[in-house]
């Protein structure tokens, strides 16, 4: 009941405005993380079949088990990343964006100063929306990637390709969660 009647004390837009900082993303976004992360999470196993030499068919199970896991978790450690980008691009873009923006509707005359600082400011969230789902993604990409690739080659290589696989892709994804839960400064 109490969260009803704070909730019923923020217009629709602050309720919208305190969405669009929330660690929640949209189901675009999540879709986006999703696909992505389901890509990078199959592409070792083509390194797994062709270099290690890994059987495709009796191992189905391990890929299968492994890249669902790892999908789970490199899409959680783009949201976390997202999250803590989000802000800090926001305030790294927001004179250009308002320059921006300003010179775009100072033409506009029948628009209140009001309006013309909400629009500014969505444009800014927008900005930073984008730039740090971008930036997320292809972070935590390349990061996985090189630790699949260290991971796989030099610290587990005495190992047999199906364990090597298995600790290999599901360490380096349950490390990029870890490392993306962290505060930074």
């Amino acid at each position: 009941m109490a969260e009803e009647t704070s909730s019923a004390s923020f217009t629709k837009e602050e309720e919208l405005l305190l969405q669009d900082f929330s660690r929640n993303v949209s189901t675009k976004s999540n879709v986006l993380f999703y696909g992505n992360a389901f890509i990078v999470s199959a592409v070792p196993i083509w390194l797994f079949w062709r270099v290690h030499q890994m059987e495709l068919l009796p191992s189905v199970a391990f890929f299968v088990a492994v890249t669902g896991l790892c999908t789970y978790l490199l899409a959680m450690a783009y949201r976390n990343t997202k999250f803590t980008l989000k802000h800090k691009i926001a305030n790294k873009r927001e004179d250009a964006v308002t320059r921006e923006m300003t010179a775009l509707l100072a033409d506009d005359k029948k628009m209140s100063r009001k309006e013309k600082d909400e629009r500014i400011l969505w444009k800014k969230i927008d900005v930073a929306e984008y730039e740090a789902t971008t930036f997320s993604i292809f972070y935590n990409n390349a990061l996985f990637l090189a630790v699949v690739i260290f991971a796989s080659f030099y610290l587990l290589r005495s190992f047999t390709p199906t364990f090597n696989y298995i600790l290999s892709v599901a360490g380096a994804g349950g490390l990029l969660a870890l490392l993306s839960t962290g505060k930074s400064t």
